[in-house]
């Protein structure tokens, strides 16, 4: 009878064991999955930055204008400046990148309505913002697949043409360095004074942005919790704020020029090591109106 026992036992334990091992052979699928789809994924992003690198050149045509009836002489009103125009003059350089946003709404994601780049940083990539749920692309890539990387997004707090006194941009802390990781190297003074401009492109103009401005900070919602900036003097307030930062791994530039009219962007991701803390990294626009 304790042999027959002992054989039972013997058997419940390889029952037990196999059924261990093809749990740990499905999460060992699951976890392979997840990675294949997020190389997937990053490669996407990749394609499409290789894409934008290649600036084309479109002859301008210049247009006589047909003789109307005579009149009065009128002062002819300031001729508006191109944001490039104004880079230019500003001694700023141009990224040697065209970034075709008709083509991008079509075939990959109708949501992309912008593009960041930050030279010699992984951060190179179409920036969306969903139509009704904000941290969709928290959550879900580009072809709409649900995990990592997700996107770099804004939400609908803030308008898509950089209007608003503060844009925020959300992107995650990938351990491979791509989407948002590359924020962290401004955590380092020279970095910053190497890599001062942040560059915007939008369907109708191209933005660059000085950082000033590198540090920990909680996870609030800055525009929730700042009333959206709707008052000039809170905002003002709120920049002068900044500038005040002392805290251990903070880079402030000081000598930054800023106004309670100013324009700024900032770029929000997580701290490995500190779940409830973000790192941000704000620049102060350059070539607005």
């Amino acid at each position: 009878m304790r042999r027959e026992s002992g054989g039972r036992s013997s058997r419940g334990w390889k029952i037990v064991c196999a059924v261990l091992l093809v749990a740990a052979m499905g999460c060992a699928a699951v976890a392979c999955a997840r990675s294949n789809q997020q190389d997937e994924q990053e490669e996407a992003f990749e394609r499409l930055a290789q894409e934008t690198n290649t600036k084309v050149d479109i002859p301008s045509v210049e247009i006589t204008p047909t003789p109307g009836p005579s009149a009065e002489p009128t002062e002819a009103p300031p001729e508006k400046k191109d944001s490039r125009e104004i880079l230019q003059e500003l001694g700023i350089p141009i990224p040697e990148k065209e970034v075709d946003f008709e083509d991008l709404r079509e075939n990959v994601n109708a949501d992309i309505y912008a593009w960041i780049y930050i030279p010699d940083t992984m951060i190179d990539y179409p920036v969306l913002q969903h139509p009704t749920d904000n941290t969709y692309y928290l959550n879900y890539n580009l072809d709409g697949s649900k995990g990592y990387p997700g996107c770099i997004y804004t939400e609908d707090y803030n308008t898509k043409d950089f209007s608003d006194p503060n844009t925020v941009v959300y992107g995650h802390n990938m351990k491979n360095g791509s989407m948002f990781a590359g924020l962290h190297k401004y955590g380092d003074s020279k970095f910053m004074e190497e890599h001062p401009y942040v560059y915007i492109y939008t369907e109708d103009a191209l933005y660059a942005y000085e950082v000033f401005a590198a540090y920990e900070h909680t996870n609030e919602h800055i525009l929730y919790a700042h009333n959206n900036f709707s008052s000039k003097a809170l905002f003002k307030t709120y920049l002068d704020e900044i500038m005040l930062i002392r805290d251990m791994g903070s880079v402030i530039k000081e000598d930054v020029e800023y106004t309670e009219d100013s324009r700024i962007l900032t770029l929000s991701t997580c701290i490995s090591v500190k779940p409830n803390n973000r790192y941000l990294v704000q620049g102060v626009l350059l070539n607005g109106e």
